[in-house]
């Protein structure tokens, strides 16, 4: 029972670094050893780029051509729906493995748009 406390303890605190060290621009730290620290750690790390996604996006909306808003709106809908069932895709694979690689999908892609739509505020 100690053992069980020690390691979620442990989780928990790497899932905490892990998503302040991604805030401060420092090297994300690894996602544990165990599917359920994995899982919970992409879970973390997606999260925490949703909301620099959801900032990028709203900056670049504001800032966009009228003639460009609709489009970004079009293009973040489409974006959305390829993530969520490209990610469904490894999710629906066999075994404990599949719950790693669809919490991995959604971390990658998640922070590449949001890198992408930053580097877009970043021009604008």
């Amino acid at each position: 029972m100690l053992r069980i406390a020690i390691v979620t303890a442990a989780a928990l605190i790497g899932a905490a670094v892990s998503a302040s060290a991604g805030d401060q621009g420092e090297p994300e730290q690894e996602c544990g050893i165990s599917t359920y620290e994995m899982v919970d750690c992409f879970k973390a790390k997606t999260a925490q780029w949703d909301k620099r996604l959801n900032t990028a996006y709203a900056k670049v909306l504001q800032e966009a051509q009228p003639k460009q808003r609709e489009q970004l709106r079009v293009a973040q809908r489409l974006w959305v729906q390829y993530r969520d069932a490209n990610c469904l895709y490894w999710g629906l694979g066999e075994g404990t493995i599949a719950r790693i690689e669809a919490g991995d999908c959604m971390y990658r892609l998640t922070r590449s748009r949001a890198e992408e739509l930053e580097g877009a505020a970043e021009r604008n």
